[in-house]
């Protein structure tokens, strides 16, 4: 068994660790300057790959003709993508025996597209899972050779739900590398009109708003944390929001209806508690040592002017 793995974020990690012994070539994303003093820094999949030994590409352009070739080299039976960034040419597909699988964190055809599983938790789904799909042409709109599915714990964010995911696709992609390598699988067409899209995660997206409804707030948060986070606008400047739970205690929006034993802000229809903050300039500290420096009280108005 041969193949080659295209893949750059963490939920690709486990799937590269898990068949790390058939992987003759990794495929990311190049490296992309981060921090505040904007070093260039190599993907989460990049990194891995060097730890495992593996040759390494990261080509700007997957489909030019040069690299094409490079991949046809390798005569792998399949193309394992997970979490790449990149629609992958025909040409690229085809390189190998068997064409490309994917690895999709949402179950198709909902949520097709850059940030499925940010946009299930968003939404407010309840239930998720991992696409083991055909690729072709489209933005994951190829034929599903299996969907393994998982609830949603009603306070999992982002984080906690990436990682959960990936190593169900690591072990959908354990499960089913033999027969991918022998081309001996059945696939199932997508329902199209069941099709939903996951476009990427626009940065004005991540201001929290308090007077908006408690439970559309706080499961942008749960969407949205810890990357690329999620801040409120207040009169103290820009508050970013690393740690929250929902609360059913009411209020005037934007208010602070409790302070003990923690912070609660209103919003439409419940509220939020700040477990755990960060000020513009400032470290990261819990809410109540946060509120205190505040010299917050109950009824305080916590919004911008």
């Amino acid at each position: 068994m041969r193949i080659v793995y295209f893949g750059t974020g963490e939920f690709a990690v486990p799937s590269l660790r898990r068949l790390s012994k058939a992987i003759s070539l990794v495929v990311s994303q190049p490296d992309r300057p981060s921090g505040r003093k904007l070093s260039l820094q190599p993907t989460p999949v990049k990194v891995a790959a060097r730890e495992l030994g593996i040759p390494v590409e990261s080509p700007e352009r997957s489909r030019s003709p040069e690299f094409v070739e490079r991949l046809r080299v390798e005569e792998a039976d399949f193309l394992l993508v997970a979490s790449y960034g990149q629609i992958l040419s025909e040409a690229v597909l085809n390189s190998a025996r068997h064409g490309g699988i994917n690895l999709h964190g949402s179950i198709l055809p909902k949520y097709r597209g850059a940030a499925p599983i940010q946009r299930a938790l968003e939404h407010g789904e309840t239930e998720t899972g991992v696409t083991l799909m055909q690729m072709d042409r489209g933005m994951d709109t190829g034929d599903v050779i299996e969907i393994r599915r998982t609830p949603i714990d009603p306070d999992e964010t982002y984080g906690e739900l990436q990682a959960r995911l990936a190593l169900v696709a690591a072990d959908l992609a354990e499960e089913w590398a033999p027969c991918l390598a022998a081309g001996d699988y059945a696939r199932t067409p997508q329902d199209v009109l069941g099709a939903t899209v996951a476009p990427k995660i626009d940065r004005a997206e991540t201001e929290l708003v308090l007077t908006d409804a408690a439970v559309a707030q706080y499961n942008r948060f749960r969407a949205f944390s810890p990357n690329p986070g999620v801040s409120v606008a207040t009169r103290f400047g820009r508050l970013k929001l690393l740690k929250s739970r929902i609360s059913d205690l009411a209020g005037t929006p934007g208010t602070v209806v409790a302070l003990n034993p923690d912070v609660i802000v209103a919003c439409v229809g419940g509220s939020l508690r700040l477990l755990e903050v960060q000020a513009e300039g400032k470290r990261p500290m819990d809410g109540r040592a946060w509120a205190n420096g505040a010299r917050l009280r109950i009824g305080d108005n916590l919004l911008a002017n």
